[in-house]
């Protein structure tokens, strides 16, 4: 299998990892949540996540780390990226949102979401 050149799908192969908000940051729901992570590379002074990303509904409170980065785009499903300042983004399929480092809000599942990812910490 190349490592070099990954397709990423609604319908990812293999064990999902599972886990679930930690209990302090959950506003809503207590959504599961899977993800097949594709890659982690180094890159400079930091690592590249990539994957696919599936949750059932719910809200947890979110913070970017200093140098943490996001660009995700759904494929099925519709979600809410809400900033601290109370307005937010809403994507469902074909649509994608950028989180920025340092970003502090929550993240709203509204419909069961698959996504794939890119982040850079």
């Amino acid at each position: 299998m190349r490592d070099d050149l990954i397709q990423l799908s609604a319908s990812p192969n293999g064990v999902p990892d599972v886990d679930y908000p930690k209990p302090e940051r959950l506003l809503a729901g207590n959504p599961k949540r899977e993800t097949w992570n594709r890659v982690q590379s180094s890159v400079d002074k930091g690592t590249v996540y990539c994957g696919v990303w599936r949750c059932e509904p719910g809200k947890w409170r979110i913070q970017m780390g200093p140098t943490e980065r996001e660009l995700f785009t759904v494929l099925s499903g519709r979600c809410r990226v809400h900033a601290a300042d109370g307005t937010f983004e809403e994507a469902g399929p074909g649509q994608a949102i950028y989180i920025a480092p340092g970003f502090e809000g929550a993240f709203e599942v509204l419909e069961t979401l698959t996504k794939t990812y890119m982040i850079i910490d």
